[in-house]
This record gives C-alpha cells, structure tokens and sequence, in this order.
C-alpha cells in the first residue's frame, strides 16, 4: 500500500520495493505493458486478470499492477468478484483462486466522433469498448462549406460534452473520401460538393481547438474507419485479413485489415473499390469512367433499378432499406436485389482474387441485400473467384451501428492505447 492506503502503482516511482533492481524491473514492465493491456480490455480479449496475464505474458503480480494502475487512471474496472459468477472468464492460475473481471469503465473518459456524409453529419461521443455514450441528432443539411459543416458538427459534440461533464481524450472525424496522408485532404469527396483536396484535417482541427476540445483531432475515410471498429468491436473479430465493403449513403467503399493492422497505402488511397467496373455498359460513374461499383450497386442504383424515384424526405439509404424491408416479393424490387446483388458478387470475386482475405463484413445497403439473399451473393463470389471456389470466404454482415462514428473515435482513443499514462498525464 502507498502513504494513502491505495494499492501501488505502476507509474509510482515511490512504491515500495520488496527488493531493488527486481522491484524496478517490474516497475518498468508494467509499464510497459500499460497500453498492450488496455488494449486487450479495450477489445474484449481479456475479460479477466488470468487471461489478460496469460496474454502479456507476465506474472500475476505485473498484471494486478497493471491492471491496478488503468484502473486509477479511471480507464477500466477490475471487480474482485469470482469471474464464474458473472458468466465469463475462469480461474486465476491457482485452484480455488477465483479471477478478478476486467471491464471498461463505463463513467471513464470519452472521445468525441463525428461523421458527414452526403445526407447530414453527426456527433457522438465513444468511452472505451466502442460504447456509444450519447449522440447528438443527425443533421440533413451539408453545405458546399466544409469549416461550416465541420464546425456545425464540432459545436453539437462539444455540447454533449458538456452535458456529459466526461473527459474527452481527443476527436475523430469520418468522412466519405478517400484522405490523403501526410496532409490529411479529402482527395476526392465525391458525393459532397465539396472543393477535391479540401483539408479537412487541418480544418477539422482548427474547430475542435476553437472549441477549447483538448487532445488529438484526426480523420479518415468513413470505411477504413468502419473496418478499423468492426474488427475491434465486431464481426472482424480475430480475422486477420478482413475485407470490409459498404455502401452507405452515396457511392461504394471499401476498406483492408492486415495482420490486425489497417492497410491504407502508401498515402492513405488504398482499396478504392468503389471505382471498379462491374459492368462496363452501366451507368455513368463521377470518376469518368462507367460501370464501376460506386454507381452500380449503391442506394440510388437499387431505387433506379426498382423504378423508384427517390424523394427528399429521408437518406436515400434509408429509403432503399425500407424497400427492401417492406416490399421484397414485388417483382421489380426483387429484380433490382438481384441485379445488385449480382454486380456485388462480381466486385468482390474480383477482391478476393487479389487480396485472400479470410473474411468479409458487409455494411450499409450491402447488408441488407446479403440478408436479402445470402446464397445468391455467395454463389456468385465462389463462382467468380479461384479462392472462393477452393476454400470459401466467409461473408458476414458488420454488426456495430455507426460503425464509422466508432472508428472515427478509434483514431482518438488510440494514443491512449499506444501510452495511457503520456496520453492522460
């Protein structure tokens, strides 16, 4: 125990020592450790303090210090309790010795997280887990200015922030264009009439400073950062290179894991898959070209082909879902769900033909349209690809709701990851 009765911390450089150079050696690692543990509670891969020591590869005693000290940092919850009791975990090393359970701390720090998207924005706030603590309502109105936009959506965050009374550790923006690294530009927002090579970063920055909003801002492209919390969080769990493709409001994305690890390029362009061609007589694309995926299977090519015409009362997506929901045995919306699927199909044989992934996740309308008719789109990506007719690909539909709000508060919390007690000193 310390001078206030509290248990030793890992980053107390007074903690008593059962004996010098050792003592400091473990200081040191459990240091160390900090952040690979708090990303293993952070993800669910250690529900308890047997399997989080079990995965750090350390001993008992560095792992309750560990998980001591993310504890003080008001990052997670280690309750005492037997782990068999609450459903999950196991024993700790000993017989007889029950674990101690590992959780988020649901009233810890938060991240703020924004989207825009061709049909509004919206602002969130994330804790750790990938738990969505608050949402401020989604907008429907995005201007040709992106500060406007932006700073719209940064002062609806920053008055969740205020009601919530959290910490923020820092913000995250998702936004539908491929985002140029270094320099953090919207190469090519498409769907928004947004200027190519908008800075969105820079200015996505300036209105979270502006906002007196401490920590990091960030952004990426909306699918990166869907994939990034679906593989944390959801159905891309434990795959290690999983393919995510989704078409949300306007246009097809897609998005790479590797090893665990986001696979964006060599300048954050990587997987562009919208702008594959799936039909080379289609449909006019805004790249210049035709056919490609971006205009042959999103929300206003299923109204298109279903003889609808889309109105302005709520998101395209929206309406698409809704027809797919309530009207699925009318002829021409069921030829429509067969012409997308079909041209889905093609895409992503063509996908896995390069990339081997060992899972795909689908979002957006791509989900519904894979509930819609699961053996129709399997049929054609095994049928068209060498990999899906050897092996089998799985393809699942992606389970987490705002999934690019998640991801974009991923990009905040992960300083924190990387070293929880630089990030919060």
């Amino acid at each position: 125990m310390n001078g206030n009765g509290a248990p030793p911390r890992v980053g107390d450089a007074t903690a008593p020592t059962a004996s010098g150079t050792a003592a400091r050696t473990r200081l040191e690692r459990g240091r160390g450790a900090l952040g690979p543990a708090l990303e293993l509670v952070h993800t669910g891969r250690a529900p308890t303090r047997a399997v989080l020591t079990a995965e750090l590869g350390v001993t008992r005693a560095t792992a309750g210090a560990v998980a001591a000290e993310l504890e003080a940092l008001g990052l997670i919850r280690v309750d005492s309790r037997p782990a068999g009791a609450g459903g999950t975990g196991g024993t700790g090393g000993a017989q007889g010795r029950p674990s101690h359970r590992l959780s988020v701390a649901e009233d810890g720090p938060v991240a703020l997280a924004a989207q825009v998207h061709s049909d509004g924005f919206r602002a969130a706030l994330v804790g750790l887990g990938g738990r969505i603590v608050a949402t401020a309502p989604g907008k429907v109105t995005v201007s040709a200015d992106p500060a406007q936009v932006l700073g719209a959506v940064v002062e609806a965050g920053a008055e969740l922030l205020v009601q919530s009374g959290r910490r923020c550790v820092g913000a995250g923006l998702a936004v539908p264009s491929a985002v140029a690294e270094p320099d953090g530009t919207a190469l090519n927002p498409l769907h928004l009439a947004w200027p190519a090579g908008s800075p969105v970063r820079a200015i996505f920055a300036e209105c979270v400073k502006a906002a007196g909003i401490d920590g990091p801002a960030l952004t990426g492209n909306d699918v990166n950062l869907a994939a990034l919390a679906e593989h944390r969080h959801g159905a891309g769990r434990s795959a290690q290179h999983l393919l995510c493709v989704a078409t949300g409001h306007r246009g097809v994305g897609g998005a790479l894991v590797l090893d665990g690890r986001l696979h964006s390029g060599s300048s954050g362009l990587a997987l562009e898959v919208g702008h594959l061609t799936v039909n080379p007589e289609g449909r006019a694309c805004h790249c210049g070209s035709r056919g490609c995926l971006d205009v042959e299977a999103d929300p206003l090519a299923f109204l298109t082909a279903a003889g609808r015409s889309p109105g302005p009362e709520v998101s395209l997506l929206q309406q698409a879902r809704d027809l797919l929901r309530d009207e699925p045995a009318e002829p021409a919306v069921r030829a429509a769900t067969e012409e997308l699927i079909d041209r889905l199909g093609l895409g992503l044989a063509g996908l896995v033909n390069i990339l081997n992934p060992d899972r795909i996740i689908l979002g957006g309308l791509h989900r519904e349209l894979l509930y819609a008719d699961p053996e129709r789109l399997r049929a054609v990506v095994a049928d068209r690809s060498l990999w899906g007719r050897s092996g089998g690909v799985p393809i699942l539909p992606c389970t987490l709701d705002h999934n690019s709000l998640v991801g974009a508060a991923e990009l905040a919390w992960q300083p924190v990851l990387d070293d929880p007690l630089g990030a919060l000193a």
